[in-house]
């Protein structure tokens, strides 16, 4: 017997990331040595009083049984001391936070509670594919891609939104782009959303992943008339612990609640005591010890890919944010990937975030300067 998949299913466009990694599979089953700059995974280790804390937590019988699917509320208190802390926004933590799975659950559930069918989403283009696939697919909404532009700094413009939409998603520090954005730049966005009844939904899961003195803002500081999203997966290296948080408007927050409640039991307990932890770490506004040395880290590597990619002849600006490193490949940008993929090293083509990016290649820094400096020698000798 054969089981056909729904239509939902069916309308799903390939996972960029699953394609990239069958293509790499079959690279390494032929004996390949790659050089991967695709997935954005962190490969530094997780700070070590998190990992203390989770041994400590997971070693308690009462942290074995379910949790809450808005987050266990010691959590949910961090999540808005940390707020307060780092952005200046008081936050309640009854009313205002949800714990999500990881930020990309909180992305697709609030159209799920939110979105009626053949209501409009406006995503990115480039943008995180969740926006513009599953949470509108499976939602029977139309989605409207934006394009984001080099001429504007990769800043979405609501002079090129429609009118009437059901939910915005926008993103910065911005994945693929790396671009960055201002308090002021937020505040023009919500402000539009609420001329126009429109929920503003922000992804914010790189706030800080900064450089050079930047410190990116939160949506909250431009009034809460919104929800943002952020997570520990790139914060604090925790992606394979998935533990996120929303926080916004009550009403937000109660709609994302009420579908987390029919769909999920919440992240383990003993891994949101470690989430608490990890928010501890900040005193103030300021990157802790522990979070400001991987990002010094990075921001060496990322110096390295950049100066590497400048002298084979290509234009690269400098990003202030995010681990990665966004470019003009010169032609489409699968040929590009496959390219890449021949001399063993793999990036991710950004018509993959969407049409509009086509021409255009991601790399992440999540490799160490020797590897960095080996594939930028393997792409000279291979005239890439």
């Amino acid at each position: 017997m054969e089981f056909e998949f729904a239509e939902r299913l069916k309308a799903l466009p390939p996972y960029l990331f699953v394609m990239l990694d069958e293509m790499t599979a079959k690279k390494r089953a032929q004996g390949t040595n790659i050089i991967d700059f695709g997935i954005g995974d962190p490969d530094l280790p997780t700070p070590w009083p998190i990992i203390e804390a989770l041994q400590r937590e997971v070693a308690k019988p009462e942290n074995h049984n379910y949790s809450s699917s808005a987050g266990e509320r010691s959590l949910r208190v961090a999540v808005a001391d940390w707020y307060k802390v780092r952005f200046g926004v008081d936050v309640d933590p009854d009313k205002e936070v949800c714990v999500t799975i990881g930020s990309k659950e909180g992305i697709f559930n609030i159209a799920q509670s939110f979105v009626n069918d053949r209501e409009t989403i406006i995503a990115p283009s480039p943008g995180y594919p969740v926006y513009s696939a599953a949470a509108t697919i499976f939602n029977n909404a139309n989605c409207v891609k934006v394009p984001l532009r080099p001429e504007k700094n990769w800043l979405l413009d609501p002079a090129d939104c429609p009118e009437g939409a059901r939910m915005l998603y926008a993103n910065y520090p911005n994945n693929p782009t790396g671009a960055t954005c201002d308090e002021k730049y937020l505040k023009k966005l919500q402000d539009w959303c609420v001329e126009n009844g429109t929920i503003f939904c922000y992804d914010n899961a790189y706030s800080e992943m900064c450089f050079d003195g930047y410190m990116a803002p939160s949506a909250l500081q431009a009034g809460k008339d919104c929800i943002e999203f952020g997570s520990f997966s790139k914060t604090f290296n925790m992606t394979g612990y998935r533990l996120g948080y929303a926080v916004g408007h009550k009403d937000l927050i109660a709609g994302l609640k009420k579908c987390k409640g029919q769909i999920d039991s919440g992240a383990p307990k003993f891994i949101q005591k470690a989430g608490i932890t990890a928010l501890g770490l900040y005193n103030g506004s300021e990157l802790p010890d522990e979070v400001k040395k991987n990002m010094d880290i990075y921001a060496e590597r990322r110096k390295v890919l950049v100066d590497g990619l400048r002298s084979l002849g290509y234009k690269v600006n400098m990003p202030k944010a995010t681990f990665y490193v966004w470019f003009d490949c010169g032609m489409p940008s699968m040929k590009f990937t496959e390219k890449m993929l021949d001399l063993g090293i793999v990036a991710t083509p950004g018509v993959g975030f969407g049409q509009s990016a086509e021409g255009y290649v991601r790399m992440t820094v999540t490799q160490p300067k020797e590897r960095i400096a080996e594939a930028i020698e393997r792409m000279r000798k291979g005239s890439i």
